[in-house]
């Protein structure tokens, strides 16, 4: 049986109509940059999201990257995140001239350690650590009170890199106060997504957003993504060409009403496999571990359903990763490895590279391995997965 990693047909095959209307719409108008469906996506994100403003730009790179622009990130500065994220976030870093520093991951949620990231900020003495960024992986957000907290303490910036997790939610509270549930990107200066083809809300290529609670903050990214011009040919800032492109953004309106249907599919799905898997008795011998969403239980006493995790990836740490990963395309199973070097190894950071050890990351390297989550994956296909790996062990 062949089971692919993702596979958009089923999503297309619902909307494809209605999204040939559209493009041909956007088409037919000849507004071909900027216009009213990037800025009714935009108003539509902001909605979603529950940001006040919303900034429509070219991938989820230059979100990163336009929002770090807009923090007159440069030379000389640090920006501190996590060394276990899409290359991405440590290279908009690089191209401004600034200098990534790490706090090592959680084991469990592979999202930064709030407890590794307030020695980091403890060791600044010299106050360079001019930002942070978090990243919500896999789709589940990191521990956002401790976080928020001491950037505020810090008086650091903070911008959520929330690329795989637009939609997710995070009980988040402040002191005094009963936790409340938060959408990721809505509690720094500036949350960063990704729309590209295989995020929870994907397009038919690049495209990405920026939200922010700041008007100030807004205001400036909108500038940055036009070549820092206002009005036309009169340029206050430098920036570039970060703007999306409306049959991007008019594809999008079509699948975003979607989104929470397909988020809970993937709940589905994630829940099944854990079945499976604690059907299979291959856990609790430390040959296998299943992604935990550590959100769950707070999510489970609301009255409604709560995105506490939005599973962009279903992760299992493995031994013997890389045979199994042969073994399951051997038998049509196709599966990823996010991600098989911690940005901290890569060869373009070797000359300015620290020789602080990650060794969460380095291990999550060693063992994660994504599976099928997509919405359209059927039971069949989840037990054949499982099943493979059930005969890999023997």
């Amino acid at each position: 049986m062949n089971v692919p990693l993702l596979d958009l047909k089923p999503q297309l095959d619902e909307l494809r109509e209605e999204i040939i209307e559209k493009v041909i719409e956007v088409i037919d108008s000849t507004r071909y940059i900027q216009g009213p469906e990037v800025d009714a996506l935009e108003a539509e994100v902001a909605d979603y999201c529950g940001g006040a403003h919303a900034i429509g730009v070219s991938s989820g790179t230059d979100a990163l990257l336009v929002a770090l622009m807009a923090l007159d990130i440069g030379p000389g500065d640090q920006v501190l995140t996590t060394p276990f994220s899409f290359f991405a976030t440590m290279g908009v870093i690089l191209r401004l001239g600034a200098r990534p520093v790490f706090a090592d991951i959680d084991p469990v949620s592979f999202n930064i350690d709030p407890n590794q990231l307030e020695i980091a900020l403890a060791q600044d003495r010299d106050r360079r650590i001019k930002a942070v960024i978090p990243v919500h992986l896999y789709g589940q957000c990191a521990e956002m009170t401790k976080i928020v907290s001491l950037c505020e303490h810090y008086r650091v910036p903070l911008v959520e890199d929330a690329a795989q997790a637009i939609g997710a939610e995070v009980p988040f509270s402040r002191p005094g106060s009963s936790p409340a549930w938060r959408r990721a990107g809505t509690l720094g200066i500036a949350g960063c997504f990704s729309f590209f083809p295989s995020k929870n809300l994907g397009g038919i290529g690049d495209g990405g957003m920026v939200i922010s609670q700041d008007p100030d903050m807004a205001a400036k990214i909108r500038l940055l993504r036009n070549h820092g011009a206002y009005p036309k040919y009169y340029h206050a800032l430098v920036g570039g060409n970060f703007r999306l492109d409306p049959i991007q953004a008019a594809v999008l309106r079509v699948k975003l009403p979607q989104l929470d249907v397909w988020h809970a599919q993937r709940r589905e799905n994630a829940h099944r496999y854990d079945e499976l898997f604690t059907a299979s008795g291959l856990l609790g011998n430390g040959r296998i571990s299943l992604p935990r969403a550590v959100f769950a239980d707070q999510a489970a006493k609301q009255t409604k359903e709560v995105n506490y995790h939005i599973y962009n990836q279903y992760v299992i740490r493995v031994q013997e990763r890389d045979a199994m990963r042969i073994w399951l395309q051997d038998s049509g199973v196709t599966t990823e490895i996010y991600y098989p070097l911690g940005l901290h190894q890569q060869q373009c950071l070797q000359p300015i590279s620290s020789s602080v050890p990650m060794p969460h990351t380095e291990q999550a390297a060693l063992e994660t391995l994504a599976l099928p989550i997509f919405p359209g994956l059927t039971e069949e296909m989840q037990h054949h997965v499982v099943q493979t790996i059930q005969a890999f062990y023997g």
